[in-house]
């Protein structure tokens, strides 16, 4: 049977890192979607889309991780690893204190991970760039949002210890491994 395991936490906690570390160790992995839509966004003339219209960011965000769940269930493997989720996407909205139609909090009710791995706030590896703009003190806000919603969905949260990339990447594979 089919495991859907996300990574979860706020900008710059490691994520990507282990996940790319995961997919060196030939896992399926999706990769986070905001940084395609902040890029094609860029592409036409507009910085930082999720700053000038945050609800149309929003939803495409929704739309991608939404299709990359499709494409998970079409999938063979037997674990799937996602960079965050759909309920991310109302988290952030939530911390922007911008307003959303309830198909967002549907969409989280209707698709359901099977475990939740959850990188805190690290500031030594936090880094701002082209499309992470987030200060450290927003990303430990933001993961308080972060990890309030999904506990909010009934999702147990475990939290990845601070540690280097490949034993961060090991924990979660021992974790799994206790249930397979």
């Amino acid at each position: 049977m089919q495991q859907k395991i996300l990574l979860i936490g706020g900008p710059g906690t490691g994520k990507t890192s282990v996940l790319n570390e995961l997919i060196s160790r030939d896992f399926f992995c999706f990769p986070e979607v905001s940084r395609e839509v902040t890029l094609k966004a860029q592409e036409q003339g507009i910085d930082q889309l999720f700053l000038t219209k945050p609800l149309l960011f929003s939803e495409m965000l929704l739309e991608g991780r939404e299709q990359q769940y499709l494409d998970a269930e079409k999938s063979d493997a037997e674990l799937i690893f996602f960079d965050r989720g759909i309920p991310d996407v109302h988290a952030y909205l939530d911390f922007f204190s911008t307003e959303y139609p309830t198909t967002f909090l549907e969409k989280s009710k209707k698709y359901r991970y099977d475990k939740v791995f959850h990188f805190s706030p690290w500031k030594e590896i936090h880094l701002t760039d082209n499309e992470r703009y987030e200060s450290f003190e927003e990303t430990v806000e933001i993961d308080s949002f972060l990890t309030k919603t999904y506990t909010d969905l009934g999702y147990h949260i475990i939290n990845v210890p601070i540690a280097s990339i490949k034993k961060r990447t090991d924990f979660i594979i021992n974790s799994l491994s206790c249930d397979l």
